[in-house]
C-alpha cells in the first residue's frame, strides 16, 4: 500500500501524482450541486435498503433503492470522476457526451482506491447499485424543474479479458438530469483529499461545507436541520456524537468545524497558504485592476484569483497579467 496514514485519514495511495486519468491528465475533481446539496446517497457501510424520502425548502426527493441496496457515498466516486472528465474535456474545448468510455484502473487511482483483484468486483457493485437506485425529484439543474424519476446512471457495461481477466474498460451512460448539471456547469471542485476520508458521514458533511461555507469564512447550522440535510439513519443524539468526534479529530480537508451554544455547528474555512508556483503579476498589473474597479481591494483581489486559479486545477498561463484582468472584469463585488 502506498503513501502513510495522517489522523483518521485514509493513506494516500498514489502520491506519485498518478492521479490523473484517462486522456484528460489535469482533471480536478468535481461534483454536483444537487446531490451535494441533498441527501441522494446511503450513509449506511451494509446494503441500505430503506425508501428515503426527503423534503426541504419546496424540494423534494424520493429514493428507492434496488435489491442490492440504495447507492453509496463511496459509490459517488465514480460519479465524481465521470464529472471531473467532462468538465475538463469541456474546459479543453472538447465535444462531450453522456457516455464516457473509462479504464478501470485509472478510476480507482483517481479516486484512491486500492487496485487489488478486490478492489474490481467492488467498483462492478458500485456499477450495479447506481443503475438500481432510482430518484424522484423535482430537483432543478440547469435552469430547467422537472419532476421525474431515473437512475443515477443509465447504463454500464465492462470489457474484460477472458477466463476472469481484469476489466480492460467501463463504458457509463450518465442520466440526462446529471449530464444537464454537468453542461450547466453547475459543479463544485472538491479537495482530492476528499477521497481520503473514510467516515461515510465524513464524505457528507465535507459536501455540505463545501456547497454552503465554499469561500466564506465561515457558515453554522443547527445540528437538527445537519442530521436532516446528511441523510443520516442514526438517531440525532447520535448523530451529534458522531459530528463531537469529527470535531475533536479535525481532519476534513479545507474546513475545520466546532460546535457553538444553541445545537450549532460552525464550519471555518482553513487559512491555505499561497501556493509555491502560484502566478507572479507585475505592479502595473495591479494598478490597471484598480482602474477597473475604483474603491476595491486589488490584494484580496489578487488573493482571491490565486485561490480561484490554485482549486482549479492550476491551468499553466502564458500571460498570468492579462488572466487576472480578464477574471477581474468578470467579479461583481469587492
Amino acid at each position: 500500500m502506498h503513501g502513510t496514514t495522517t489522523g483518521g485519514l485514509l493513506p494516500d495511495r498514489h502520491p506519485t501524482g498518478d492521479f490523473f486519468v484517462c486522456d484528460i491528465f489535469d482533471a480536478s475533481p468535481k461534483d454536483d450541486l444537487a446531490s451535494m446539496e441533498h441527501p441522494i446517497f446511503s450513509l449506511s457501510t451494509r446494503p441500505d435498503t430503506r425508501v428515503l424520502s426527503y423534503a426541504h425548502n419546496g424540494v423534494e426527493v424520493q429514493v428507492t433503492p434496488s435489491v442490492r441496496g440504495r447507492a453509496t457515498i463511496h459509490d459517488k466516486d465514480i460519479l465524481i470522476f465521470c464529472i471531473s472528465q467532462l468538465v475538463a474535456a469541456m474546459n479543453a474545448g472538447r465535444a462531450v457526451g453522456r457516455t464516457l468510455t473509462l479504464r478501470a484502473h485509472d478510476l480507482l487511482v483517481a479516486t484512491n482506491r486500492d487496485t487489488g483483484g478486490d478492489s474490481y468486483t467492488r467498483l462492478r457493485e458500485g456499477f450495479e447499485r447506481l443503475a438500481g437506485t432510482r430518484i424522484t425529484t423535482n430537483i432543478d439543474t440547469g435552469g430547467v424543474e422537472a419532476t421525474r424519476g431515473f437512475g443515477l446512471i443509465e447504463s454500464w457495461e465492462i470489457l474484460r479479458r477472458s477466463k476472469g481477466g481484469r476489466m480492460i474498460s467501463v463504458t457509463v451512460t450518465l442520466s440526462e438530469w446529471l449530464y444537464r448539471a454537468v453542461c450547466a456547469r453547475s459543479v463544485l471542485t472538491l479537495s482530492r483529499d476528499y477521497f481520503r476520508l473514510r467516515k461515510p458521514l465524513e464524505r457528507r458533511v465535507y459536501e455540505l461545507a463545501r456547497k454552503h461555507c465554499g469561500r466564506q469564512a465561515e457558515w453554522e447550522i443547527g445540528i437538527p436541520v445537519l442530521h436532516l440535510k446528511a441523510g443520516s439513519a442514526a438517531p440525532v443524539r447520535v448523530f451529534r456524537a458522531a459530528i463531537r468526534r469529527m470535531i475533536e479529530e479535525n481532519h476534513l480537508p479545507d474546513y475545520a468545524l466546532t460546535e457553538r451554544a444553541g445545537d450549532i455547528l460552525v464550519v471555518t474555512r482553513r487559512a491555505k497558504p499561497r501556493p509555491m508556483d502560484a502566478p507572479i503579476l507585475r505592479q502595473e498589473t495591479l494598478e490597471a485592476a484598480k482602474a477597473l474597479r475604483p474603491g476595491w481591494d486589488v490584494y484580496g483581489l489578487q488573493a482571491r484569483w490565486i485561490a480561484w486559479w490554485d482549486e482549479t486545477g492550476r491551468a499553466r498561463l502564458g500571460n498570468p497579467d492579462a488572466a487576472f484582468l480578464a477574471w477581474v472584469k468578470t467579479q461583481r463585488s469587492g
